[in-house]
């Protein structure tokens, strides 16, 4: 299996590291699909706003809500996250080289986001990045069944990952 995650320790670190991959895998000619997290300051000081970018080039969503300065619950728009969703899985269908996963988040870790999108990909060999936390490592562990590698937030460690397991069949004999 070829189902890898990786973590970064600072708050939004994983979603620049996993946001630069991609734009330089696509400059290789790689076919990437799935999603990256883009975070935007606010002028009021309240908690970022938070976008993803479908891949390769699709549609940018908000994926957060704006509950208010006193909020303190989950910001997360599951609506725009299931749009996402959808995007992603109409693209898998059509192939991909690598599918990349903002984050294997809360609502993946109660089954429902990305997670049959990444079965799915899994199921049909293509290879799959994770972003991940340390909240739901747990949960992503358990859905991995114990088979994905963890990877450093390093680009290089990142991009030698993929050029393994992206070769071509007749390289790896």
């Amino acid at each position: 299996m070829k189902l890898a995650y990786t973590m970064a320790p600072g708050r939004g670190d994983t979603d620049l590291v996993l946001e630069r991959l991609a734009t330089d895998l696509a400059a290789r000619g790689l076919r990437c699909c799935g999603t990256v997290q883009i975070n935007s300051e606010r002028c009021d000081a309240g908690p970022c706003d938070m976008d993803v970018r479908v891949l390769p080039d699709g549609a940018i969503l908000r994926i957060s809500q704006d509950l208010g300065p006193q909020a303190r619950g989950c910001r997360l728009d599951p609506t725009a996250l299931e749009t996402a969703v959808g995007l992603v899985a109409a693209d898998l269908s059509s192939g991909a080289d690598l599918l990349i996963v903002n984050k294997f988040g809360k609502h993946e870790a109660e089954g429902r986001g990305f997670r049959n999108v990444i079965a799915e990909a899994v199921a049909m060999d293509i290879p799959v990045l994770v972003g991940l936390n340390a909240l739901n490592r747990p949960a992503f562990e358990t859905f991995a069944e114990g088979l994905a590698i963890q990877l450093p937030p390093e680009h290089a460690a990142l991009m030698a990952w993929v050029d393994e397991v992206t070769k071509p069949a007749e390289e790896l004999v």
